[in-house]
């Protein structure tokens, strides 16, 4: 006892309780189970007998309070007499253990097994520098051993994550980041990714990684992975979904190779080629930026256009042969065909009798007996005497007539006609020479003053004059226009015959277009007696003086056009009544402008009438009219006028004025009006500064002269208005004008400056051009007010030798002190090599009336429903007024107040504007800033116009 007392140690205390150490023992048990109640603490060593120390088989682990749940701690050794835990540096009330003991077999050594349980409270309740914690102390005989600490935490996971993965739009093959913090908890959250609600497993899909801190890590993007991702968090507590984020992998597009070059779209002369590509290499997917550049492009090609032969004239008539026959024989070598072209039809010889039936063979006439049946045995069975006194006969009959002719041309020889009969031995048509004397100076700017160029012309051949329709065959302006006067004078031999002295004369003068052009010229024979009336009748042609078109029009409405104008007239839908129709016209004057404009005021339309005017409509029509002003409000002001019953001129509004009787829009290149009658209407422009333009049209033609020679440019100056080129464009057909470079514009202002036109680098030794008449000047006045009769200038230029069939050179057009334009002349003077340039643009030749839905660009369902959207007053401003802003309609806006429908008027406005181009996006666009809708109306096609669905898909319109 002594020995364990001196073992323990420990002062008087331990000693008093050696003799009862079993006793003590238990008491110090309870003292630690009572706590700190007696102030005494438990000894950190108890004396004990001979062995091993307290060795831990489990010692208590860390745990974590979910909710309200108490938690267990549990702690093993052997050999262990009793064992305690300590929390907090404070023992565990006795009461609050649970202990057993066991024998461990192998050993022999005593086992015991503890556990007590921490409650919420107890955790919360405690407020120490560190977490709360817990260790178990266990006795042996030798001594004491101390567990590890365990740390008892409350679990938690809050709601919101301190960051939410965010969408992004990557281009395919770049590299997707999502970050992801997941909310605070205990123990931390782990984090896992969903795509589409289903889980990512990084470890099967090398190119994903989701290791680098809770990130989502996309190396290279591929179209698969586009979808919703889940940032997904969860600990022991709970599980918490973080927000979608949306991933886009989108492509660009990317041209595809280029086609091969089509064929050239036209079969002869000057066309277009081209080559596409398409935005397929890939194709723009999920937003992907579609290609730039064009899709299309066009070079211009030239083919060799094919060449009919044609015939050359006839040879002279062979030496009649034995058989009393003669031939002639022609080439096909004027031009031989070429390129193709059709050899010439018909017969290239021909025989005929050459003794008018008189030759006699086999006591027969020639003409009884066929020229390949004829033998010579015939010939010498004929009686010798009747042969020769035959020949005799002729001769003398012929002698008589070549006096006769003779002394009847010498009584003749003042006229300014030569005309050689042959009747009696044709039957009574002949031949003649048809000479027209012109002389004046081709080089005055003034069309109607003679030209100074002495032209001579001859048709030969036979003529005839039968029917009056035929008057186009007699007049001629194939190089000036007007024509100086031309004098025809014929005598026929039969009007000799029958003593009829009268001769006809035709005096044509101002009658132009009308004479056949080119220098091969054959008129087909008339009798002498129809001659009169026809040369009468001439003189009474009518010249034109407007066009004109018609359409009959209905409820549907629809758009009446006059092609290669620039004029067009609109009836919207329902502007006529049901079960009524009309028949509309529509016509240009292109005569003498009825219009006088007074000082300072100028014509910048031509005068467009439509009717009938005692047509009445329910919506105002939109009437477009081509106009040739730079429009700019600083230096123009420009007038509506209409024509009244009395054929004067009044004025309706000013452009820019405010009216609600009509709506004037005016547009660079036309104005377009909104009407309720109809009428005849001009634009009239007053400029108010120096600095007003006109724009003109400055084109180029030529044609050959009646010298072989000789060639002729004509340089115009016109209105920019397709009607005013048009009338050019008519007159040089008749006089064979060819177009030889395209129309430019050219700026003209009203500085009083005038005009220059003149010949630029001439090929020398080739060609050449009279001296002094290179460079011509115009008027100003004469170029400001050219809308009453077309400008023209005329250049005469005369090549060295016949071989030359290249011209090349350069007509300068310029304003002293303004604009200049320069049109360079290229081109054959050869017809048949020549390249064609076009007059007007292919969309200018279409169907002058469209009736019905298919006359509109907007499909009347779409139309129906934009009009009741719009026409119903917002209170954010969201109406018809700011479908007019988009639309650039922002003027006189009272107009459309005025009407039942303002949203329709605006539409029939924006349909007359774009009636070429239907540019349905524009009108998309601006239903989209206006916010009503989302839509792309251009995937709408014509054939969809009748079943138009009104929906808000970007693919199926409006």
């Amino acid at each position: 006892m002594g020995r364990a007392a001196a073992t323990g140690g420990g002062g008087g205390g331990a000693r008093r309780w050696l003799p009862w150490l079993g006793l003590c023992f238990w008491a110090a048990g309870t003292a630690a189970a009572r706590g700190t109640d007696n102030g005494e603490a438990l000894p950190e060593s108890i004396p004990s007998a001979p062995g091993t120390l307290p060795h831990f088989i489990e010692e208590p682990d860390d745990a974590y309070i979910i909710k309200s749940n108490p938690i267990a701690l549990r702690c093993k050794a052997r050999p262990a007499m009793q064992i305690f835990f300590k929390c907090n540096g404070e023992w565990v009330h006795q009461n609050e253990h649970v202990s057993e003991e066991t024998l461990d077999e192998s050993s022999g050594l005593k086992v015991r097994e503890v556990f007590i349980n921490v409650t919420r409270q107890q955790v919360e309740d405690f407020h120490g520098p560190e977490d709360y914690w817990c260790q178990c102390v266990a006795w042996s005989h030798l001594g004491t051993s101390k567990s590890r600490k365990a740390s008892v935490r409350i679990a938690y996971l809050r709601k919101n994550f301190e960051q939410d993965p965010q969408g992004r739009e990557v281009p395919i093959e770049g590299m997707i980041v999502l970050h992801c913090r997941p909310p605070e908890g205990v123990p931390a959250a782990e984090v896992e990714w969903l795509k589409n609600e289903e889980p990512i497993d990084s470890e099967q899909d090398e190119n994903i990684d989701t290791r680098a801190d809770h990130n989502l890590i996309i190396r290279q993007a591929r179209l698969s992975d586009s979808g919703n991702y889940t940032c997904m968090a969860a600990n022991i507590v709970a599980k918490r979904r973080s927000l979608s984020a949306t991933v886009v992998v989108y492509v660009n597009g990317g041209w595809s190779s280029w086609t091969e070059w089509s064929a050239c779209n036209v079969r002869c002369g000057r066309g277009w080629q081209k080559r596409s590509r398409t935005c397929t290499n890939p194709a723009p997917l999920n937003g992907g930026a579609f290609c730039e550049g064009m899709s299309v492009q066009k070079i211009t090609c030239t083919s060799l256009c094919p060449v009919d032969g044609s015939w050359e004239v006839w040879s002279e008539w062979s030496v009649c042969s034995p058989e009393c026959e003669h031939l002639r024989i022609r080439e096909c070598t004027a031009p031989p065909p070429r390129n193709g072209g059709k050899f010439c039809e018909g017969l290239s010889q021909e025989s005929e009798n050459c003794t008018d039936g008189l030759c006699i063979l086999d006591k027969k006439p020639l003409h009884e007996i066929k020229p390949q049946r004829w033998s010579r045995r015939g010939i010498e069975n004929a009686s010798d005497i009747a042969l020769y006194s035959g020949l005799g006969a002729a001769v003398v009959a012929v002698a008589v007539l070549v006096i006769g002719v003779t002394l009847y041309r010498r009584s003749q020889s003042d006229y300014g006609v030569d005309v050689i009969d042959s009747s009696a031995l044709t039957g009574g048509f002949q031949t003649f020479n048809f000479k027209t004397v012109r002389q004046g100076n081709s080089l005055l700017l003034n069309s109607a003053m003679q030209p100074d160029l002495t032209v001579s012309r001859t048709y030969s051949g036979p003529i005839c004059l039968q029917d009056p329709l035929d008057k186009e065959l007699m007049t001629e302006s194939s190089l000036f226009n007007p024509l100086s006067d031309i004098k025809v004078k014929v005598q026929s031999s039969f009007m000799v015959s029958l003593g009829v002295s009268e001769r006809a004369e035709y005096h044509g003068k101002n009658h132009s277009r009308t004479f056949p052009h080119g220098n091969n010229h054959s008129f087909s024979t008339m009798h002498p007696r129809n001659k009169t009336p026809y040369i009468q009748n001439l003189s009474s042609l009518p010249t034109r003086t407007e066009l004109r078109t018609t359409g009959v029009f209905g409820h549907l409405g629809g758009r009446l056009v006059m092609p290669n104008t620039g004029v067009s007239l609109l009836i919207p839908h329902g502007a006529i009544p049901e079960e009524n129709s009309w028949e509309i016209y529509m016509s240009i004057n292109q005569g003498e402008p009825s219009l006088q404009s007074d000082g300072s005021e100028v014509l910048l339309s031509p005068e467009v009438t439509c009717g009938p005017p005692d047509m009445i409509v329910t919506t105002p029509f939109a009437l477009t009219i081509p106009h040739c002003a730079d429009v700019s409000s600083e230096h123009w002001n420009i007038h509506l006028k209409k024509r009244t019953q009395q054929g004067k001129w009044e004025e309706v509004m000013s452009v820019e004025d405010e009216s609600t009787s009509c709506y004037c829009l005016l547009d660079p290149f036309a104005c377009h009006v909104l009407l309720d009658s109809f009428g005849t209407y001009a634009l009239t422009g007053e400029p108010i500064t120096d600095c007003a333009v006109k724009q003109l049209k400055v084109a180029v033609f030529g044609c050959m002269s009646c010298n072989s020679l000789d060639y002729n440019l004509r340089v115009y100056c016109v209105d920019n208005t397709p009607c005013a080129f048009q009338e050019v464009v008519s007159d040089e057909r008749h006089q064979g004008g060819q177009l030889l470079e395209e129309p430019k514009l050219l700026h003209f202002k009203g500085n009083t400056f005038s005009l220059q036109i003149s010949v630029l680098d001439i090929p020398p030794f080739l060609w050449r051009i009279k001296p002094f008449t290179a460079c011509q000047e115009v008027p100003f006045s004469r170029v400001w007010c050219s809308n009453r009769q077309p400008l023209h200038c005329a250049f005469s230029l005369e090549r060295y030798t016949p071989t030359t069939t290249q011209l090349s050179c350069k007509i300068c057009i310029r304003q002293l002190k303004g604009h200049e334009q320069i049109l360079q002349v290229q081109t054959s003077i050869l017809e048949s090599e020549r390249e064609t340039i076009t007059f007007f643009a292919q969309e200018d030749s279409t169907f002058p009336a469209q009736t019905g839905p298919k006359a509109f660009k907007i499909p009347y369902s779409i139309r129906q429903r934009i009009c009741a959207t719009f026409d119903t007053p917002n209170a954010k401003g969201k109406d018809w007024q700011m479908l007019a802003q988009k639309n650039s309609i922002n003027r006189n806006l009272s107009y459309f107040a005025t009407q039942s429908s303002p949203s329709a008027v605006i539409l029939n406005l924006w349909e007359a504007r774009h009636q070429h181009d239907g540019d349905l996006d524009s009108l998309a666009c601006a239903l989209e800033e206006i916010g009503r809708t989302h839509t792309k109306l251009s995937n709408i096609s014509e054939s969809q116009l009748d079943e138009a669905d009104f929906n808000y898909s970007r693919q199926n319109g409006l």
